[in-house]
């Protein structure tokens, strides 16, 4: 870059939570910013925004801003899930800096996934036509009572331009993770303590167990690897096997059937750490129950 560091702007949306000046927005808005400043609908002045916490799992972040309590307008969280394919719906943002624009649409698919910043999966996204574009991240997504059922968080497109598919992060999602970010700074998620897995013809195979961590200290086997010596030609060369009989594969938690890792994340992240599962382990052809209680994921 010719002539030194060069100043980077960019712009997002967010909404007002409550009176304390709680500002929720995309993680992906505010990842990697210098300084960050919240303009009220209501008050020309900016405020100098602080981060309180983060989750890029689910693309959530809360901010925190100094304003005077007649220009925080707070928005009111409604039920995501009861909303239904059709209905209209009226998404709120900054497309291009253009402040406090609104596009309606209708909601025109449930259930998507979208890839988070961790390649792990964001699951029940809403699908929607309204017109979304860069500076729309964050913003509400709202109901015809006009309460929030989303946040717009990503649109799909070849040119980066509005093709009529955007998505948003639903209610639940939202009110599930903003009370940790707001006392933790982030989301404290449950974890078995298992550091690889294998697919398996049944259930998920369990690779590697993190040394005294939940699933070690239930005694749930991974992979033994067998080393060899062997003479090839002349020369010692050590080769190592791995016998995947020894590995327990878990094929349910509390009932709930397990086949892959999106399977297993998403029963984890209803539970808290401390909270204790009930795993149904297939162990040399034989189906057990191991009891483990879920420690603290770091």
């Amino acid at each position: 870059m010719l002539g030194g560091p060069q100043n980077q702007e960019g712009s997002g949306s967010g909404w007002v939570l409550d009176n304390q000046g709680h500002i929720v927005t995309n993680h992906h808005v505010i990842e990697n910013a210098d300084v960050i400043t919240v303009t009220l609908s209501e008050d020309k002045d900016s405020y100098t925004a602080t981060v309180i916490g983060s989750d890029p799992q689910n693309d959530i972040a809360v901010l925190k801003i100094q304003a005077a309590d007649d220009l925080l307008k707070p928005v009111q969280l409604g039920e995501s899930r009861t909303i239904r394919v059709g209905q209209k719906i009226f998404a709120i943002g900054n497309p291009f800096g253009l402040e406090r624009t609104m596009t309606v649409g209708i909601i025109s698919s449930l259930g998507r996934t979208l890839e988070s910043k961790n390649n792990r999966l964001m699951k029940n996204i809403i699908q929607i036509d309204a017109a979304l574009n860069q500076g729309n991240s964050g913003g509400p997504l709202l109901d015809s009572q006009g309460m929030v059922i989303g946040m717009n968080t990503a649109i799909a497109t070849l040119t980066g331009q509005n093709t009529g598919v955007g998505f948003a992060i639903p209610a639940n999602t939202i009110r599930r993770v903003i009370p940790q970010l707001i006392e933790f700074g982030m989301v404290r998620r449950a974890t078995l303590g298992v550091d690889l897995f294998w697919r398996a013809e049944q259930g998920l195979g369990v690779a590697r167990t993190e040394q005294n961590g939940p699933a070690f200290n239930a005694g749930i086997r991974g992979l033994r690897l067998e080393r060899r010596i062997e003479r090839i030609q002349g020369q010692l060369f050590e080769t190592v096997q791995v016998d995947k009989s020894s590995s327990d594969r878990i094929v349910a938690i509390d009932g709930t059937t397990v086949k892959t890792t999106d399977d297993l994340q998403e029963i984890l992240s209803n539970r808290k750490p401390g909270e204790r599962v009930n795993l149904a382990i297939l162990r040399q052809g034989k189906l057990i129950n191991v009891p483990v209680t879920l420690g603290l994921e770091r």
